[in-house]
């Protein structure tokens, strides 16, 4: 299916490795000009060799902190470098920051808290503040929030992302409804087990905590999912493609949950 995005231009957030990467994969392959996000430097350019090789869009590598206002200022700018780009004006925004540590809540002061609000909820509305009113007048615009199954199926260890991307997912629910007359929808993908570097950190976590061996956890958290097997991030990626299609213009303001049905709920 042709999604109608070759000569779109995107922003993509931590997209060097892991699901962020998966996104860009997925738009470079249908033609989208891309700047992609992430702190380190060495694996963003093996990112952006990989993906000049799937799309005939233009990729712009920016290695900066998407959670700092320089780091936000700098991938922003980078919109001029792209075809007919300008600084800020994107057709696709995909926010994405890496998860805060899991824990005990009681072993986390006001610090942490602020830490995981800023990275997993503020800097995702300050994108989305930078770019939806150019999106408003070109009557056309797709932005896509990377958030956590957590958010669905909150998990105590993972208070603070559970509380941050909460407070996002509220945030989106009202201002997507404000812009969709403007052609421009904002969803949530609630990514759940994927075979990603983030996984597997947690699962040597719990390893730690639990006093298993992480292949004892591995399979644990396995026999939990109804498919047997963890998400490939090129299946995330796919469903990240599809919201930002021209056929998905009449979805707006959902959180569509990716767990190969591991929430227990109907809802």
């Amino acid at each position: 299916m042709d999604f109608g995005l070759s000569g779109k231009t995107a922003l993509v957030c931590g997209a060097s490795k892991g699901l962020g990467l998966a996104c860009a994969r997925a738009l470079a392959a249908e033609g989208v000009g891309l700047v992609i996000v992430a702190r380190g430097a060495d694996a963003l350019q093996d990112a952006v060799r990989e993906l000049r090789s799937l799309g005939s869009g233009v990729v712009v590598a920016v290695a900066s902190d998407i959670t700092t206002p320089a780091g936000r200022q700098d991938a922003l700018a980078a919109a001029a470098q792209l075809p007919r780009g300008a600084p800020g004006q994107f057709d696709i925004v995909v926010t994405n920051a890496g998860g805060p540590p899991p824990g005990n809540f009681r072993d986390w002061n006001i610090e942490d808290w602020m830490q995981a609000i800023n990275a997993n909820m503020l800097s995702a509305i300050e994108l989305i503040r930078a770019t939806v009113d150019g999106m408003i007048e070109r009557r056309w615009g797709r932005i896509v929030n990377i958030t956590s199954a957590a958010v669905k199926a909150p998990n105590s260890y993972l208070g603070l992302s559970n509380g941050a991307r909460s407070g996002l997912t509220g945030f989106v629910a009202g201002v997507a409804r404000e812009v969709a007359p403007h052609g421009v929808t904002i969803n949530n993908l609630l990514p759940g087990s994927f075979d990603t570097d983030r996984l597997r950190g947690n699962l040597q976590i719990l390893a730690t905590k639990t006093g298993v061996s992480v292949d004892a956890a591995r399979e644990a958290r396995l026999r939990e999912l109804p498919p047997g097997r963890f998400g490939h991030p090129d299946e995330f990626g796919a469903a990240c493609a599809f919201l930002c299609s021209v056929q998905a213009g009449y979805v707006n303001a959902q959180n569509l949950l990716l767990d190969g049905g591991a929430y227990p709920g109907t809802f």
